[in-house]
């Protein structure tokens, strides 16, 4: 096991924000680029990168880049939170409850480990923005913490 000790002196912040409008109600954006892009520009070198998405309808996680598994999410949620169905919560005037549900499923952020200026990912791992209820903007905040 590797074990490195270095004392933290000046630590630094940095934040920048994704904007998205996405062409479907439902879908999954890879957007590991952008933000390994964003931890360059902030020229931190070790530390953590939080990706989180700024609205309760949708989600930033990682996974596999793969269509057969993006198909298979889609397939899954809707499973377990179907667009038909009648919810509570849509007796508010609102007609998407099962988009809120299916955020809760995949989860709101992702905090990724900074080492050397670099996304420090495990084998095929990526990260996503999903979205469950789009045709509209909206935003996932970056933030990257370290020296």
């Amino acid at each position: 096991m590797h074990k490195e000790r270095r004392a933290i002196k000046h630590m630094k912040a940095f934040t920048q924000y994704l904007a998205f409008n996405t062409k479907e109600k439902i879908e999954f954006i890879n957007i590991t680029d952008k933000i390994q892009e964003i931890v360059s520009e902030s020229q931190i070198k070790e530390g953590l990168c939080l990706a989180s998405a700024m609205h309760i309808t949708a989600s930033v996680f990682i996974n596999d880049e793969e269509d057969g598994l993006k198909k298979d999410f889609k397939k899954w949620l809707e499973e377990l939170a179907p667009s038909g169905k009648k919810y509570f919560h849509n007796l508010t005037g609102e007609n998407n409850a099962h988009a809120h549900l299916k955020r809760t499923i995949m989860g709101r952020e992702v905090v990724l480990p900074v080492t050397a200026g670099k996304l420090d990912f495990g084998p095929w791992e990526q990260i996503f923005y999903g979205e469950f209820d789009g045709q509209r903007p909206k935003r996932v905040i970056v933030k990257i913490l370290g020296v």
